[in-house]
């Protein structure tokens, strides 16, 4: 029953995985009928980050009362009411509505999740599970075509969607007997019978500032690449628009490749080997993208890029239990989901501005200020916790 509970598990990361990209592929359909600014994206995308940071930092709080399994049926149950709302929407104030219930349903479910299979499952699973939801985040964008290519329109791809994310929810709630009998640290347990840690309790304990940055790190780079690759090479070495768009996905491949292969890496590197392997994959592609002289070697940079950013998220979150004790874990996972929101909102933009303002050229120099910020304050942490 354990092993039928991980085959949920994995099911619920691909799901998790495929609203995430959807705005993105959706918009240039949507914004026209509204009659709003191309912009305007950015204000959908800052209410759900928002609510996100929320519910993560609310997550260690509501598992220990209601448990994982509640958790994480009632946040896709939010999610997929958010999807919905967005199906039916005829204004933009509506979608502003509908973006809440989805970015508090993304928060708890994604901090929850992570803890318990960090608590319950080998470190390949985290790889593994990481990877599924790339393949979500991937399929994603091809539903929404599907929808628009079909004459369909965007409405019917987020209804597809939702669909999906409402059938999930009925799964999730047949299967939370199964959550009870997870493991000695869940219902009933140790960790159970913890009180939830303040935020200002959290901020005291021994490493937690440092793997706090490392999250907001690791996360501000992996967007900022993903999101400006096509433009970098449209810009800095004069690729057609068209082509950078289908050449940048090799830095999403390269993730969700790399958490793949991670899986089994894991079997004979510790969580923090495939975190310093990862490091030094991530500053070649780094270094491969900063001196490249042309749009080969800054595509060969972007997919080592990928694949070193691949076990770094997953094995720090695995590793979050050892680091911090399974009674913390919940805590210090939701403020890591915290983070690494943060990150995501607001550093992509900073660069936008860099790029407008100054120039495009200086995503690698924006990129290794970022790895080395992360491999610092993670450096910092293995000593402070005595773990290296």
């Amino acid at each position: 029953m354990f092993q039928f509970l991980l085959i949920i598990i994995y099911l619920a990361f691909i799901s998790l995985g495929l609203p995430d990209a959807i705005l993105g592929a959706a918009w240039p359909s949507m914004y026209q009928g509204f009659s709003v600014p191309v912009s305007y994206a950015g204000i959908l995308s800052m209410l759900c980050s928002g609510c996100t940071i929320l519910s993560s930092l609310l997550s260690d709080r509501l598992t220990r009362r209601f448990g994982t399994g509640k958790v994480t049926a009632f946040s896709v149950f939010l999610t997929a009411l958010g999807l919905f709302g967005f199906s039916v929407s005829n204004s933009f104030w509506a979608l502003c509505l509908w973006s809440l219930p989805f970015g508090l349903g993304a928060g708890s479910v994604d901090a929850a999740l992570n803890n318990y299979v960090a608590l319950h499952y080998a470190s390949r699973h985290m790889s593994w599970l990481h990877c599924m939801w790339g393949i979500g985040a991937s399929l994603g964008p091809y539903v929404m075509s599907y929808a628009l290519t079909g004459g369909q329109g965007w409405h019917m791809g987020y209804r597809y969607i939702a669909l999906l994310q409402f059938a999930l929810t009925a799964l999730m709630v047949f299967s939370l007997p199964l959550w009870k009998k997870g493991g000695p640290r869940e219902e009933g347990g140790k960790t159970a019978r913890a009180r939830a840690l303040t935020l200002g309790q959290i901020w005291k304990l021994p490493g937690a500032r440092e793997v706090m940055v490392t999250f907001f790190c690791y996360c501000s780079l992996e967007q900022t690449a993903g999101l400006w690759a096509s433009s970098y090479l449209v810009l800095r070495h004069g690729m057609g628009a068209e082509t950078a768009a289908g050449f940048a996905s090799l830095f999403f491949l390269g993730i969700t490749a790399g958490r793949a292969l991670s899986g089994f890496l894991t079997l004979k590197l510790s969580d923090l080997q495939m975190i310093r392997l990862g490091q030094g994959i991530l500053l070649i592609g780094a270094l491969l993208l900063l001196f490249s002289f042309g749009p080969g070697s800054a595509l060969a940079g972007f997919g080592l890029m990928g694949l070193g950013c691949a076990p770094i998220y997953p094995s720090v979150l695995h590793s979050t239990p050892d680091y911090f004790g399974p009674e913390r874990s919940q805590a210090m996972i939701g403020v890591q989901m915290a983070s690494a929101y943060v990150g995501t909102s607001l550093m992509p933009p900073l660069f936008g501005l860099i790029a407008n303002h100054i120039s495009a050229a200086l995503l690698p120099v924006y990129l290794l200020l970022l790895w080395c910020l992360m491999t610092y304050m993670h450096a910092r942490l293995i000593k402070k916790l005595h773990k290296g």
